[in-house]
């Protein structure tokens, strides 16, 4: 494989957290951001306005029941009780009894409706980063760690979770009672109301500064979880066991893993805490409030004055707790608000990466099912990036339907990304590929996937059955199918020879199989699939020589009758190759067929002679 696609080290760490186009240096979050992060937000609920206005009318119910209290407690201390009239007073406790029931259902239906609303809208996001990712070159993959991925996916996405089902409805839900709590104060006493409204300001100065302290704290965070998942996604798999384990380095890993995960720890207690202090002051000022008008209303009182009735104090008073409770949650809920911004704008970026490979508007429809598999590389040139050079240049090829060609060459040459080109895995930058004359630009994904097989070098399986891994190629493909191209990847045996079977679980990355037997199981799922061109990727370079000639036999049953570009690592497996093509630093230096290029004691003759003392080149 070409050194420019090769993967990162295992367990490297990036503090910069890469990005589809190279480390991305963090930079400060301006109001314009929290502004447009707002406004996506608020997009996300769109689809379900409906079920949104009617939470909110529930929401709204509820605090208008909730105020009902205080004013039959008012009617019960200045009328019932000094006029002793029980039908009233019955009245009046029946009527809060009352109140509390039918604001209790409400609140379990606004509950039912918020949650219902929050996950789909988390289902929805989940699903659209998903998407967008599998819509992303390989060198995407290439270039982003295996963790940082699925990190941004569980831990940012998971985290989120609170804001989106239950967040912005306790944020409404409490914004709605102080309203309506704030008017009845109004109604009951002007005065009093705006004496308690004088300290609103400096609350919610109060709760942007924490919610930016925290939010700063959060982002930090983040990084750190995604570098935890980094380590575990590398370092627990199994081939990162292996490699820990033959390499002695568990000790340095744990070791790695403690100090990410304590680093985590004292930004969680930071974030906890962040502004504390500042919160405990307003709850404090909230619960010295009523214990002030009593004061007041006293003091008047006793100075010969008549500020308010009793029952009008009681009202208040109860209504200044009632405030105290949804102005807490409203001041922390915002703080909790500005912090998950953090994570919002993690996944937005995931998002607004670039589609390097665009999906064609309008696709020229080729059927896999007739498509001839002629393959043409027209004056293709390629680079990964401007600063290593091209990794092709000018490379001018025609595979004819049915025919056989080879790629040759040292490591680093373009042999692989050559290949790579012909499945559209990146876009060339100069030049065309095209298969029947279609720019592969120009087709679909489907039909793209189903024109072209790829058997790498390395053999990748899923932790699930042997025949969930062949259906993957082709799901609705029946038993007899999957023991056909078995068969004919000479696998079948082995196979039904397991405990279970096709049903037998491979396990991880197909650990429980020999690379030779991984390598058959491949050739069968592409069998499956059937595509009229095929790419070989160095398909039996890792494999000892008994092991190859079984492998081969299979690739040369999986070659017949379709159009074959076989990336060759042992010469000899390529020798009966139509053409073959040799490659020195993306440049198509000798093409001919072997006896051509072996008369011509060039690059290949050095090749195979190389083959033939045993120097096998490097993969």
């Amino acid at each position: 494989m070409d050194a420019a696609v090769a993967t990162k080290e295992p367990f490297a760490m990036d503090e910069t957290n890469p990005t589809p186009s190279g480390p991305r240096p963090v930079r400060a979050i301006t109001k314009s951001d929290e502004s447009l992060d707002l406004r996506r937000i608020v997009a996300l609920f769109r689809p379900y306005s409906r079920r949104v206005a009617m939470v909110a009318g529930l929401i709204f119910l509820s605090a208008i029941l909730g105020l009902a209290q205080p004013f039959l407690i008012r009617e019960i201390v200045d009328v019932a009780l000094p006029d002793r009239d029980t039908t009233l007073l019955t009245w009046l406790v029946l009527g809060m009894v009352g109140a509390a029931i039918i604001g209790s259902a409400l609140d379990v239906g606004q509950t039912l409706l918020s949650n219902t609303v929050g996950q789909r809208v988390m289902h929805d996001l989940r699903t659209k980063v998903y998407d967008h990712l599998q819509k992303m070159s390989l060198a995407f993959f290439t270039r982003t760690r295996s963790g940082e991925v699925q990190s941004r996916i569980a831990n940012d996405i998971g985290g989120m979770q609170g804001v989106v089902t239950s967040t912005v409805t306790s944020l409404v839900s409490s914004f709605t009672t102080v309203a309506a709590t704030l008017t009845a104060m109004l109604f009951l006493d002007w005065r009093l109301a705006l004496a308690t409204l004088a300290v609103v300001p400096l609350f919610v100065w109060l709760t942007r500064t924490v919610g930016r302290m925290r939010r700063k704290i959060v982002t930090q965070r983040q990084k750190r979880l995604a570098d935890m998942s980094a380590i575990v996604e590398e370092s627990l798999s199994v081939s990162g066991i292996v490699l820990t384990r033959t390499m002695g380095r568990a000790p340095d890993l744990v070791s790695r893993f403690a100090d990410s995960s304590s680093t985590v720890a004292d930004l969680e207690v930071r974030s906890a805490m962040a502004g504390r202090w500042r919160m405990a002051s307003v709850q404090v000022a909230f619960a010295a409030m009523p214990a002030l008008v009593y004061w007041i209303a006293g003091y008047t009182s006793a100075n010969g004055g008549t500020f308010v009735t009793i029952g009008t104090l009681v009202a208040f008073t109860t209504l200044q707790t009632r405030l105290l409770m949804p102005m807490v949650t409203l001041l922390r809920l915002g703080v909790e608000v500005q912090s998950s911004l953090a994570l919002f704008t993690r996944v937005f970026e995931y998002l607004d990466t670039p589609i390097d490979v665009r999906e064609p508007e309008h696709p020229v429809r080729l059927d896999p099912a007739t498509a001839r598999g002629a393959v043409r590389f027209e004056h293709v040139s390629f680079a990964y990036d401007e600063r290593s050079g091209k990794t092709l240049d000018d490379i001018d090829l025609e595979v004819p339907a049915g025919g056989t060609l080879a790629i040759v060459g040292e490591t680093g040459s373009g042999k692989t990304t050559l290949g790579y080109l012909v499945g559209r895995m990146y876009d060339v930058d100069e030049g065309r590929v095209t298969i029947d004359g279609v720019d592969v630009r120009d087709l679909s994904q489907d039909d793209r996937s189903g024109l072209v097989g790829v058997v790498a070098q390395e053999t990748y399986l899923l932790h699930s059955s042997v025949g969930d891994n062949l259906r993957f190629a082709k799901p609705d493909a029946t038993d007899d199918e999957l023991v056909e191209a078995a068969k004919a990847a000479q696998i079948h045996e082995l196979i039904a020879a397991l405990p279970d079977g096709y049903d037998t679980v491979v396990g991880e990355r197909g650990y429980r199989f020999s690379g030779g037997e991984k390598q058959r199981l491949a050739i069968a799922r592409a069998m499956l699939r059937n595509p009229p061109v095929l790419v070989l990727d160095e398909a039996t370079s890792a494999l000892d020589t008994r092991t190859e000639h079984a492998v081969q036999q299979a690739l040369e049953r999986l070659s017949e009758d379709r159009t074959t570009i076989a990336i060759a690592h042992r010469l000899s497996t390529v020798r009966d190759a139509d053409r073959i093509v040799v490659l020195d630093k993306g440049r198509i230096v000798e093409q001919g067929s072997h006896d051509e290029l072996l008369a011509l004691s060039g690059h290949y003759a050095a090749l195979v002679e190389r083959d033939r003392e045993g120097q096998t080149l490097p993969a």
